[in-house]
């Protein structure tokens, strides 16, 4: 899918990436504590490295190594991308690590490199990348906080049908919504989607972007 329409300015700007790096920046700074304990953690109560690294696709169709603190187990990692509430495969400690978002820390490295935003749609693996961006992927973004509950969303689609369902549905509604925001963004739209991130990483109360997906059915998964 490549773009029919032009990108906020705001998006585009050099004010906005010196924003995000002096974010980063900081954000690096103030975490390292915790960032050296999260990892420590991962290490100690799982085999396997503490940080979990991917090829995803960047701005311009450039690909680029995420970072994220390793959340499952590493015989796991050549399965499905998708994950469902009672994913097995996910760790003790990475289930609490993704339940507050602590997992993506390491992604401000990304944004200090330039791989990344703040704000922009999540960046996908290559094959999956249903968007030709002009624009930085984010560690959130509108999309990220309408499914911030994916995991639960999905629960009850069968395995078999799980992957045409996301393809089907999924994809499609996430990329509609990160091209709307993007389409549209300042800098004000950007601060309130960082307020509403931080909110939704303490609370369980969700999100008043929050979308709902099509009940499954048999008929539909065909």
């Amino acid at each position: 899918m490549r773009y029919s329409a032009s990108v906020s300015p705001w998006v585009m700007s050099r004010t906005r990436r010196v924003i995000d790096f002096v974010c980063a920046l900081l954000a690096l700074i103030c975490f390292l504590p915790l960032m050296v304990l999260i990892g420590c953690v991962v290490k100690l109560t799982s085999r396997g490295p503490a940080l979990f690294k991917q090829e995803r696709m960047g701005r311009m169709g450039q690909v680029f190594v995420l970072y994220k603190f390793r959340s499952m187990q590493v015989a796991a990692s050549d399965g499905s991308p998708i994950t469902v509430v009672g994913d097995k495969r996910i760790t003790p400690v990475g289930l609490f690590l993704r339940k507050f978002k602590l997992d993506e820390l390491p992604q401000f490295w990304n944004v200090l490199r330039g791989d990344m935003s703040l704000i922009g749609p999540r960046p996908k693996l290559p094959h999956h990348e249903a968007l030709h961006m002009p624009f930085r992927p984010g560690i959130t973004g509108a999309a990220t906080l309408a499914f911030r509950y994916e995991e639960e969303m999905l629960r009850n689609i069968p395995p078999q049908h799980l992957d045409a369902y996301y393809e089907r549905y999924v994809k499609p509604r996430k990329a509609e919504i990160d091209w709307n925001y993007m389409r549209t963004a300042t800098l004000r739209s950007d601060l309130r989607l960082i307020w509403l991130t931080a909110k939704a990483c303490i609370s369980d109360k969700k999100s008043e972007l929050q979308v709902t997906l099509p009940v499954f059915s048999i008929e539909g998964a065909d």
